[in-house]
């Protein structure tokens, strides 16, 4: 997939690899596997300010923005987070701030997600979005701010 897929693109070609998967057994083990692969986090961004609110596990989450784009970093000391934050990531990360604020994340569903795991869990997968759209939105408003000045 291309630095300029669409998050729609992004999110169809996830619901793909999900249907490879006949059980939930190997849907687990292949978001564990993503989170095995998500790069680990400088220290120095595993701060307090830096942690998404409302997870259980600890999630630490960072953004930056280049050129027009948000970039997202993140870790959890949970594997299946870790899994979880990957995929939202690969979505949103290199998106337009507009672009993340609009963006429905269907693939959650459409993959089953959110009927598969915890209630704690989707609370927190919930959470990890809220945090991402927050990153959106305070750039969107820098922008706006800038171009004012």
């Amino acid at each position: 997939m291309s630095d300029n897929a669409s998050i729609g693109e992004i999110e169809k070609e996830i619901v793909e690899e999900f249907e490879l998967f006949d059980n939930w057994d190997d849907k687990y083990e292949y978001i564990i596997d993503l989170g095995k692969k998500l790069p680990p986090l400088q220290d120095e961004h595993k701060k307090d300010e830096n942690k998404v609110k409302g997870c259980q596990s600890t999630v630490w989450l960072v953004a930056d923005y280049e050129g027009g784009k948000v970039m997202y970093k993140a870790e959890s000391d949970a594997v299946i987070v870790k899994g979880l934050i990957s995929m939202l990531i690969r979505v949103l990360s290199k998106q337009t701030p507009d672009d993340i604020l609009n963006a429905k994340l269907d693939f959650i569903k459409e993959i089953g997600m959110m009927s598969h795991l915890a209630q704690t869990r989707s609370n927190g997968l919930l959470s990890m979005v809220k945090q991402m759209k927050n990153y959106a939105l305070a750039y969107k408003a820098k922008d706006a701010m800038a171009q004012k000045n």
